[in-house]
């Protein structure tokens, strides 16, 4: 699957004999929270794969629904099979650009990233706060935004809706590396 997005990324980013300087995040770490009356609900998923054109701006992010770990196995599989249903929508995935750099470069600082974000089907264009932190060896990404659940088609039975956030808090932050 790694693959795939690896050969979007390129098809997007466009290879046209232009020395690039790509970087690379191979286990970006995306998280979820969601308050209920009952119990809350949170869950991790380590195997969140981005690549970053630095001089263009562009990043895309590619996460199996899957690879989310929940502390209840009960939990994981309505996440799986009631809500998100990862058998006919296995994947999310956001393509866009990040606003305000200056230069070619990435600085450390906050960015707004806009992009379209695909998920249950649901194409949606979103923008995401995100600090960047710079050191010698890599460059994170980080921050969170609110997803409301309505947005993308996600049905919640009529019983258990009273019980269920509205709005989901994501937190995500993603370690790139060159990449080679």
């Amino acid at each position: 699957m790694h693959r795939i997005l690896f050969l979007l990324a390129m098809l997007h980013f466009g290879v046209n004999g232009q020395e690039s300087e790509q970087i690379i995040a191979r286990q970006g770490s995306v998280s979820f929270f969601s308050y209920t009356s009952v119990e809350d609900i949170e869950a991790t998923n380590n195997q969140v794969l981005s690549i970053i054109d630095v001089p263009k701006g562009e990043i895309v992010v590619n996460m199996l629904m899957r690879a989310f770990v929940f502390k209840k196995a009960l939990m994981e599989e309505h996440f799986n099979e009631s809500y998100v249903e990862s058998d006919l929508y296995p994947e999310l995935n956001f393509i866009g650009k990040i606003q305000g750099m200056k230069n070619p470069e990435l600085e450390n600082g906050t960015y707004l990233v806009s992009g379209e974000m695909e998920f249950h089907g649901v194409k949606k264009e979103i923008e995401l706060k995100t600090k960047v932190n710079k050191t010698a060896d890599s460059t994170v990404f980080q921050g969170e935004f609110e997803v409301p659940v309505s947005d993308f088609n996600i049905k919640i039975p009529a019983l258990l809706s009273p019980n269920i956030a509205k709005n989901i808090q994501v937190e995500f932050r993603f370690e790139y590396f060159p990449y080679e």
